[in-house]
């Protein structure tokens, strides 16, 4: 059957999308590697029209809520980006046994590089309500707080439930609500 289901058919619908790390290693418990996340997003915003409503980073995946002229070629651009980046801090740190692990998880039909960053394809799913809006933003803001990380979503810091509580969050969102 495929997973024709996550795949992005309405290219300028808002999206609610996942993208997470190879053998879900905790690569985000590095402030440093958030910020590659966070500065990439803040590019397709002010050069691509990406319209983020909704975020949270947790140590091995990330969610967002997101719609772009082309979601399908942000989301690629994003992931191609990001990798390529975590990549360069990970061997500039010595990261040895970090790149390792992601030259071991690079599948096999992948030829043109030496590690994997991100697992192959995104779980999206287009928003196509006001309430399936809702429903993932509260799904996203509650994860840490499900985790156990934290007691209210708007504690974690990487997490655009600040945003939807008024106060000023990491990057800025567009708030649906």
């Amino acid at each position: 059957m495929g997973r024709s289901r996550y795949t992005i058919t309405e290219i300028d619908k808002p999206h609610f999308l996942t993208c997470t790390i190879v053998e879900w290693l905790p690569l985000f418990t590095r402030p440093a590697l958030v910020d590659i996340v966070l500065n990439t997003w803040r590019f397709q915003q002010a050069n691509q029209n990406l319209l983020l409503y909704g975020y949270v980073i947790l140590e091995n995946h990330l969610h967002y809520l997101a719609q772009s002229p082309d979601l399908a070629k942000s989301v690629a651009g994003f992931k191609s980006y990001t990798a390529r980046n975590i990549i360069d801090y990970l061997q500039l740190a010595h990261a040895e046994s970090t790149l390792q692990r992601l030259r071991f998880a690079r599948r096999a039909h992948k030829v043109d590089r030496v590690y994997q960053v991100w697992q192959e394809g995104v779980h999206a799913e287009m928003v196509y309500s006001e309430s399936v809006m809702q429903q993932k933003l509260d799904y996203i803001h509650q994860n840490p707080v499900k985790r156990g990380y934290v007691d209210f979503g708007e504690q974690w810091r990487y997490s655009s439930a600040r945003d939807y509580q008024g106060e000023s969050g990491l990057i800025e969102v567009r708030r649906w609500c």
